[in-house]
């Protein structure tokens, strides 16, 4: 057997993996048109317009409001869905803590329902169980780039009058059943911080087919003004959310990256998941035949049960780590993350507890991510990842016998 290089022996690669972000004399020229303009803020609206309308379009959606960042793309589009303080919002455990806290800002409370086990995705099912007389909007997470199953939940949220959400945070260009992700719900948000697919360092995208709840967006990301109306003209209490056209000016240009990368990672994504099916002790993520194109933000595979309740996952991430792959434990499931309980509390007076074993399995025990910019190398990485991945669990499951 191969000595791990943890213990000494060679590492299975030596040489980095692409680096993020891409960037080149496109925005280079775009960020200097931007600067001698002299219009940089959110007002001035001369690249503005055109992100929004070519992020809209690539997304089968009709309307496009740009806003800060991620985060508050979800706290502005669940309150234009009409959420209100003490109203529950349904969500997945198994994401970034922002999908939370968008919520809590204004006193919405976050109900946990758990993933399945073979995709991580919101599980329809648990989210019909955990529907109250409180709850007014589902948050479905796009995680890791993979459409969640918008057809069924688009179903539930019609079925109870329900608002469906969107939190495409990371799966800018992914598709569900051939249209565009965004616009499937009531709403769907965006990120475009640093390490996503699309970035400009920071800043948000909110998409809807919905004219009203478009002009909802805009109006509370520009300090509560209406389209077409006076400067002073403020009709509702709104913030100050605009995003510059320095960021817009970045992320035109790395529009015109994003079809062939997402090409590159879907390709790559395919052929890890290939080489990776073939190693005992893994398993890989179900793909739903209705994701017509994944976005890849993250690669998702998991430690089979017999294994991973045999070993330490931190154990094994630092062996790979050693070997060249930089292969990370992902998320604290939320439904455990005191703060967020905490300020759960702070909302209802109670303290709440959510019966999540799997996205808390996954977590402790079972996933390993590898980020996007992995999935933008060549053939040979990723079957250096296989041989590493190879490597390390054989060596695991010896000593786990032992």
């Amino acid at each position: 057997m191969e000595t791990l290089a943890i213990d000494g022996g060679t590492p299975v690669r030596t040489r980095p993996f692409p680096q993020w972000p891409v960037f080149g004399e496109e925005e280079e020229r775009l960020l200097l048109e931007a600067l001698r303009s002299g219009g940089w803020g959110g007002t001035a609206r001369n690249k503005l317009p055109e992100l929004e309308r070519r992020f809209a379009e690539l997304h089968d959606a009709a309307h496009a409001v740009t806003v800060v960042n991620g985060t508050l793309a979800i706290t502005v589009a669940l309150q234009a869905a009409g959420v209100n303080p003490g109203d529950e919002v349904i969500m997945p455990p198994y994401t970034f803590i922002a999908t939370a806290t968008s919520a809590l800002l204004f006193g919405a409370v976050p109900v946990f329902a758990d993933v399945e086990p073979d995709t991580l995705a919101l599980d329809p099912d648990k989210v019909e169980a955990a529907i109250t007389p409180r709850t007014k909007a589902i948050v479905a997470v796009h995680i890791g780039g993979a459409p969640a199953d918008m057809t069924r939940l688009k179903q539930i949220a019609d079925r109870h009058g329900l608002r469906l959400i969107e939190d495409a945070a990371q799966a800018a260009g992914a598709k569900w059943d051939g249209r565009g992700v965004g616009a499937i719900g009531d709403l769907g948000t965006f990120s475009f911080q640093s390490s996503k697919n699309v970035t400009a360092g920071e800043g948000g995208i909110i998409l809807t087919n919905n004219g009203e709840l478009a002009d909802l967006a805009w109006s509370l990301a520009n300090v509560g003004r209406v389209r077409e109306g006076g400067w002073y003209q403020h009709e509702r209490i709104g913030w100050n959310l605009r995003m510059t056209e320095f960021q817009a000016a970045v992320l035109l240009a790395q529009l015109d990256r994003m079809e062939e990368q997402t090409a590159v990672r879907e390709r790559n994504g395919r052929l890890l998941t290939e080489l990776l099916s073939d190693i005992e002790g893994v398993r890989t993520l179900r793909r739903d035949e209705r994701v017509t194109r994944h976005a890849w933000h993250l690669y998702m595979f998991k430690l089979a049960p017999e294994l991973a309740d045999r070993v330490d996952k931190q154990d094994i991430i630092r062996k790979l780590n050693a070997e060249g792959i930089p292969v990370s434990p992902g998320y604290v499931p939320l439904n455990k993350n005191e703060a967020v309980l905490r300020e759960v509390e702070k909302w209802t007076g109670a303290r709440r507890e959510y019966d999540c074993p799997v996205s808390e399995r996954a977590a402790e025990k079972e996933v390993l991510w590898l980020h996007q910019n992995v999935l933008l190398g060549g053939e040979e990485d990723m079957h250096d990842i296989a041989k590493a991945v190879r490597k390390v669990l054989r060596a695991a499951a010896r000593n786990a016998s032992l």
